[in-house]
């Protein structure tokens, strides 16, 4: 737990002395991720198994939260209550996965060694304290921060923030720290990589969903914990799929609703809920995943969400296979340390430089941005594999993947926050401290933050990813512009127009014509988007690029989250956020959003279309029968905002009115003539 103790842990027959001065958490070996070989028909037993011992985990640091006093105590305290019986209860675990792997392959071999925790002492002091003595009864006496009872004299953390925040860091007492964040204008700026604009696969695709403003969460993993409540022990924003629950089977998310304007996109897009220590009492704070575990504070709903898929510089891409499961960074980086950790946090204008284990202090102005780089090479043959991650590897710096992977369209997600840098001299009480929710005993560290996608894009509109990336297009919903400032979109960044000349319709019908020819004005209708990014390993902090044109926020009232998100699987362990919150989630007017961040990223210059580019697009941008039927029948009615069209109908109708209105006046003129000679005859 995240306060001072005095305390003796004992590891393998190894006794570690703990004293105050930091956070205190357990730190178990990580079975889950060393178990590569799972059969098949095991597989459920195991994922049972494997989310009981992160249960154990939790309930262990929650009876060292709750009984910190004689853990200080009693030096043995620990040990006798705490971590020897975890120990036999992991044991005992480890035993029925050992034995359900046996019945139905090799026994594997080692597993009772993974039995022992430790506790471990973090490095960072306790917020608003100075390390001196730690208490009289212990014999050592430690010198408080501001408003400290020396009399109690037991190290405990003191309070420094409002509505029960411990000076430690977090309302829960277990984090976030002082320590945890830092000022991103002292940050270099990251070395960039190569440049992909001449590459093979540099187009981009861009599917719009939302911002999860149906306020759909839960604290279950389909993924890694499926058919386990609370299989993740903190809560998730949902995007994509509304089906998401542990317990959906992959005909539900194959059926279920789906919050992205492409109706072809039902995947599924989750990552731990960043919150506010401000006191607020979310619906879940007394529950599992929730207050229980040490996530508390308010929810907050994204500014702006993106989701990418680019290319590979070095290779073509191939199609996903549909219900591919990938994971980017580790849940558990804190305790595990940094192999698989892909946490990535900068600040809007400040993109080029990366956080890997902190949070961005950004200034006045500027937006929290986290940024997830997925794995881009696939084996070719698993959707899934025992650990989540053997099945799916990164391509190296020039693309290049490992023996026997094939390149796949790279996901990129880039989510937005408005929320103002923390103030830490007085532990968040003018402006709190935010955080992403975790494990409890991973004490909210940015490290650990993680994304979690299936795929289940539907194959025309997989295809059709494929097809752009290869081409060098850039093509979906919501991108905006054809990626060298030779096209426009529909004035909502509701679709784009690729220049390809293919004549299809990749916006999924919200306004946007990929047009007959291009729209660079000479007809020849290529893309060389030379600004796309390419894929990059986790070990590199870079800029992300690729979702440098931001998608306009999709107004849920225009088809934005399909046959109604409300709708969603609420199963018993799904958290809806009460629509009086529904205003924190309300989008910008269109175009507006897009701008305001490209400008503040600085990545990319704004794409208007000028009066000359709207000209020369308006033969080729007119539609054409086949760019009629390739609009869905759901979005040629109203979900178009009238308001958001240019180019095409809109030019055509500015060219027809005054046109229409000189040929009336002819009309009249001729019929007052005639009536004039008739009188006159």
């Amino acid at each position: 737990m995240a306060v001072n103790v005095y305390a003796s842990a004992t590891s393998n027959g190894e006794t570690v002395q703990l004293t105050g001065g930091g956070a205190v958490t357990i730190d178990c070996p990580d079975v889950g991720n060393g178990l590569t070989a799972v059969p098949e028909q095991a597989a459920p037993e195991v994922a049972r198994e494997l989310a009981l011992l992160d249960e154990q985990i939790a309930a262990a640091y929650r009876q060292l939260q709750e009984q910190a006093d004689a853990v200080r105590q009693d030096p043995g305290f620990a040990d006798n209550a705490v971590m020897n019986p975890l120990k036999e209860k992991r044991g005992a675990t480890l035993g029925r996965i050992a034995d359900a792997i046996d019945r139905a392959g090799d026994r594997p071999e080692g597993l009772d060694s993974l039995a022992a925790c430790t506790l471990r002492v973090t490095e960072e002091p306790v917020q608003g304290q100075q390390q001196q003595e730690q208490g009289q009864e212990e014999g050592q006496k430690q010198e408080q921060g501001q408003n400290q009872n020396e009399g109690q004299g037991q190290g405990q953390a003191q309070g420094s923030g409002q509505n029960g925040q411990q000076g430690n860091g977090g309302q829960a007492g277990n984090g976030p720290v002082a320590g945890d964040y830092v000022d991103i204008t002292t940050v270099q700026p990251a070395q960039q990589g190569a440049d992909p604009g001449s590459g093979p696969s540099r187009g981009t695709f861009t599917t719009s969903c939302g911002v999860n403003e149906n306020g759909l969460f839960n604290s279950d993993n389909v993924i890694v914990a499926p058919g386990v409540s609370n299989g993740a022990h903190h809560f998730h924003d949902y995007i994509g799929n509304q089906s998401n629950t542990a317990f959906a089977s992959d005909e539900d998310l194959a059926n279920a609703e789906t919050s992205c304007v492409d109706q072809g996109d039902k995947s599924t897009y989750y990552w731990p809920v960043l919150r506010l220590q401000n006191g607020t009492q979310e619906q879940d704070a007394g529950s599992p995943g929730g207050g229980i575990e040490g996530n508390a504070g308010e929810i907050v709903t994204p500014k702006d969400v993106t989701l990418t898929f680019v290319g590979n510089p070095r290779s073509k891409v191939t199609a996903m296979p549909r219900l591919l499961r990938i994971i980017t960074g580790d849940a558990k980086a804190f305790v595990n340390g940094n192999a698989n950790a892909n946490a990535s946090w900068s600040c809007t204008g400040f993109e080029d430089r990366q956080l890997k284990d902190k949070y961005p202090l950004c200034p006045d102005g500027s937006d929290v941005v986290r940024t997830f780089r997925f794995q881009s090479c696939w084996d070719g043959s698993n959707i899934d594999s025992a650990n989540h991650r053997t099945h799916v590897a990164f391509a190296a710096p020039d693309g290049t993947c490992p023996a026997g992977f094939e390149a796949i369209p790279q996901l990129v997600q880039r989510i937005v926050y408005d929320v103002d840098a923390p103030s830490l001299a007085d532990g968040g009480r003018t402006k709190p401290l935010f955080a992403v929710d975790s494990f409890p005993e991973q004490l909210h560290k940015p490290v650990t933050d993680h994304g979690d996608f299936i795929n289940v894009f539907d194959e025309d509109l997989m295809g059709q990813m494929v097809g752009c990336i290869n081409d060098g297009r850039t093509c979906g919903a919501g991108t905006g512009d054809d990626g060298s400032g030779n096209g426009s979109d529909d004035g909502a960044g509701n679709g784009a127009d690729d220049g390809a000349g293919n004549g299809s319709d990749n916006g999924a019908g919200n306004g946007a014509d990929e047009g007959n020819g291009g729209d660079n004005g000479s007809g020849a209708g290529s893309d060389d988007n030379p600004g796309d990014d390419a894929q990059k390993p986790p070990a590199q902090s870079q800029a992300p690029d690729a979702p440098a044109t931001e998608p306009a926020e999709t107004d849920p009232a225009a088809g934005g989250d399909g046959a109604g998100g409300g709708s969603a699987d609420t199963g018993p362990d799904t958290y809806t956020k009460p629509t009086a919150d529904a205003p924190k989630a309300a989008t910008p007017a269109p175009g507006t959003e897009a701008e305001g961040e490209v400008g503040k990223a600085a990545t990319a210059p704004e794409k208007t279309p000028s009066p000359a580019d709207t000209a020369a697009d308006t033969p080729a941008d007119t539609d054409t029968p086949a760019d009629t039927g390739a609009q869905p029948p759901a979005d040629t009615g109203t979900g178009t905002q009238p308001q958001a069209v240019e180019g095409s109908l809109a030019e055509t109708g500015a060219t027809l009115w005054p046109a229409a209105a000189g040929g009336l006046l002819v009309i009249a003129g001729f019929v007052v003539l005639y009536r004039n000679v008739r009188r006159t005859g």
